[in-house]
């Protein structure tokens, strides 16, 4: 029973956290994410979620995908559950909300969601910031991103969590961490969240004027 507590009350504060940081976000922030997102090959789909609604979370289905070129390179997607890259991150965001991505899902700039060229969709990964050492667990339900050296783009929360939302990209490490469910409960991604032990320390940068954007 307190050990059931504990979770809850942990995985309350983890899911406010992205709250808070949703509540932080100003239009001065689409120039990083002009600079950092390198998705401008892939094609974009309409927006069938507007701009401050609530986005359902699930609603995809599974799919691994034929190989696929963009701009020259070819991509072959495939579960490797031995995947352990480093390369650079980046992140998308109000661009991208709203709007369905690779395998039906709909993008939350606020989730704790990714892109990836090749792991299956929908799935999660381990990705950890080398800078300062933070790792959150994602899912990912898109793909991209198409740029040289780019291994993984991250939803906006993802990346403010990671503490490189300022910088716009980051050196990272992508660890394959197996299949998510389609329903999108996210409360895997949340607990992991609130047992990391910087994430206090996040959300009291995120409440302060100025400070974690």
């Amino acid at each position: 029973m307190r050990t059931s507590f504990r979770w809850s009350r942990a995985l309350g504060l983890g899911t406010g956290l992205l709250v808070v940081l949703s509540s932080a976000c100003a239009p001065a922030d689409r120039g990083r994410e002009a600079r950092s997102t390198p998705r401008t090959d892939a094609p974009v789909s309409p927006r069938v979620v507007p701009l401050g609604q609530p986005v359902p979370k699930g609603g995809g289905i599974y799919k691994v995908g034929n190989p696929y070129r963009i701009d020259g390179i070819l991509y072959t997607p495939v579960e490797d559950p031995t995947y352990d890259r480093t390369g650079v991150a980046s992140f998308y965001s109000e661009d991208f909300h709203g709007r369905k991505t690779a395998n039906g899902e709909v993008f939350d700039m606020w989730a704790l969601t990714a892109a990836h060229p090749t792991l299956p969709l929908p799935s999660y990964a381990y990705v950890t910031n080398l800078s300062n050492g933070r790792t959150l667990l994602v899912r990912l339900n898109d793909r991209g991103p198409y740029a040289r050296g780019r291994v993984i783009d991250l939803s906006r929360a993802s990346a403010r969590l990671l503490g490189f939302e300022m910088q716009g990209t980051a050196m990272v490490r992508v660890r394959y961490a197996g299949r998510a469910p389609l329903n999108g409960d996210d409360h895997y991604e949340q607990r992991f969240l609130a047992s990391q032990h910087w994430y206090r320390v996040a959300a009291w940068t995120a409440t302060r004027p100025g400070l974690g954007r």
